[in-house]
């Protein structure tokens, strides 16, 4: 049975040149939306041009509020059909696949101090961060970096806008250096952008000789394309080609194949699955080196193959 079900679009607003907010109520006959935890995303199923494209998105209205969910989607200058098909065929009144909310980006709530850092459309995890903290009490602050998107523009920022917790930095790089050596002691930072930015912090942290268990960050990055070949589920006596554009997750969930998985992106671990036959080309951030090396198993949301097929125990 598949796990998705199906929501309406409800709105559609222009938050910038680039970006564009959906808001989702369950469709007519469909289970109504849960609670969720902030940090929480979804998968949002987007029909294509002989296929469904499967994205995840974070979602950034209130977790306490099930009556609908938000996400906000940039439009990629190369993209593989999700971004391009809510920016461009995407109306109020369509209906979308939704996958129910999962959690890869908790925050810290031990955390004395949370510090979050988000570069453009990377700020969507951290506004259902935003009532929480509040809520608790808890002490933080939240840095924006984009020339073109402004935090004002989301709603779900406008209650935080006045506490003066919230800096946009547009032309200007912030100095991540002396912005994580003035942080109390406890705090935890939660990163959410290019993998240079993210990647910038975790050596600013090291100078400074911070712990790096204090440093989170998440990242949905879309399976990049790649040389066509052919999957084979070998329990399921599926064999299905996997175009230039797809992911091997993708084309097996178009065969009636079903995949655990959660975050599509290679990060989670979710989708792993044994492979019998053939190389696979790995691109997940997920197995270690030898797990890579001994070809015997593969993330599909992001891995492809070196040989003409890869064989599957699934």
């Amino acid at each position: 049975m598949s796990r998705f079900m199906k929501a309406r679009v409800a709105a559609v607003d222009q938050l910038s040149s680039s970006v564009r907010r959906l808001t989702l109520v369950p469709a007519d006959e469909a289970p109504p939306f849960t609670p969720f935890s902030p940090g929480s995303h979804v998968v949002l199923g987007i029909p294509g041009e002989g296929r469904v494209c499967r994205n995840a998105y974070s979602l950034i209205s209130p977790p306490d509020d099930p009556s609908h969910y938000c996400i906000a989607v940039r439009r990629q200058p190369v993209s593989r059909g999700g971004s391009e098909a809510i920016h461009s065929r995407v109306q109020v009144g369509d209906e979308l696949e939704l996958s129910p909310p999962a959690n890869l980006f908790l925050p810290h709530w031990q955390a004395r101090h949370h510090l979050m850092l988000a570069g453009g459309i990377g700020i969507t995890p951290f506004l259902s961060y935003l009532p929480e903290l509040e809520r608790r009490g808890a002490s933080w602050e939240l840095h924006l970096r984009s020339q073109d998107l402004d935090v004002a523009r989301f709603p779900e920022a406008a209650p935080y806008l006045a506490s003066g917790n919230i800096t946009q930095h547009r032309l200007e790089r912030p100095n991540l250096k002396a912005l994580l050596a003035r942080q109390p002691a406890g705090t935890h930072v939660y990163l959410c952008g290019p993998q240079a930015m993210i990647d910038a912090v975790k050596e600013a942290a090291r100078e400074l000789h911070w712990s790096l268990a204090r440093i989170h960050h998440e990242v949905f990055a879309a399976p990049e394309p790649g040389t066509p070949f052919t999957a084979v589920a070998r329990a399921s006596g599926v064999e299905v080609a996997v175009g230039a554009q797809e992911s091997m997750l993708e084309a097996l969930e178009r065969s009636g194949v079903e995949v655990t998985s959660l975050c599509r992106g290679g990060v989670c671990g979710q989708c792993r699955v044994e492979m019998l036959e053939g190389e696979a080309e790995h691109r997940d951030a997920f197995l270690d080196e030898q797990e890579r090396a001994s070809q015997r198993c593969v993330m599909p949301c992001v891995s492809r193959a070196r040989s003409q097929r890869l064989v599957l125990d699934l």
